[in-house]
């Protein structure tokens, strides 16, 4: 199905060279005496990169996507490839660390996430918007430390390092925003 300009909106996940990209954010100019230009903000859903593009005609020439999300549990990695299992036909998928990108800092063995595919081939993972994550190490805090309220950093589990207030010590669990990194609120 052909998508216009008017049919844009953010999030939606379109086909342009025979890949799959999702619309970040898009403008559209109106000048006096000129055709309109609409600037589209893109991200390529199997590399990961982000582009802009410009479009001056009114047909963007791009398709839907054919996306479809699958719940699936993360199982574990053997070092080059992260393997999940689907939630309902139990069949395996593997990623390469690449079309995780940043989304191995948050994801945890038994973690259920939704993972994406592309004409049939997984290419990339949906995550939570937080998830909880237990504090691996973290400096102690000393007293009168905490009298302004301050921050130390901590690493969690799976190797993510965040900044944490003082009173959070190893072993405790914490909820992440993923969109952000950031510590949200102590869990245990």
């Amino acid at each position: 199905m052909p998508v216009n300009f008017s049919d844009l909106s953010r999030g939606l996940v379109v086909e342009l060279e025979s890949q799959p990209w999702e619309v970040l954010d898009y403008e559209r100019n109106k000048m006096q005496k000129r055709a309109p230009v609409t600037k589209i903000k893109m991200k390529n859903m199997i590399t990961g990169s982000v582009v802009e593009k410009s479009f001056q005609r009114d047909d963007t020439g791009m398709e839907l996507a054919e996306i479809e999300n699958k719940e699936a549990q993360y199982l574990y990695t053997d070092g080059e490839y992260h393997y999940f299992l689907d939630q309902e036909s139990f069949e395996q998928y593997e990623l390469v660390e690449s079309q995780l990108g940043n989304a191995i800092n948050y994801v945890k063995e038994g973690m259920i996430i939704e993972v994406v595919f592309y004409k049939g081939s997984a290419i990339n993972v949906i995550l939570p918007t937080h998830v909880e994550l237990e504090v691996a190490d973290t400096p102690p805090a000393f007293k009168g430390d905490t009298a302004q309220g301050g921050n130390k950093p901590a690493t969690l589990e799976t190797g993510l390092k965040i900044t944490v207030p003082m009173f959070i010590t190893p072993g405790t669990v914490v909820k992440v925003d993923t969109r952000t990194g950031e510590y949200s609120e102590r869990v245990s």
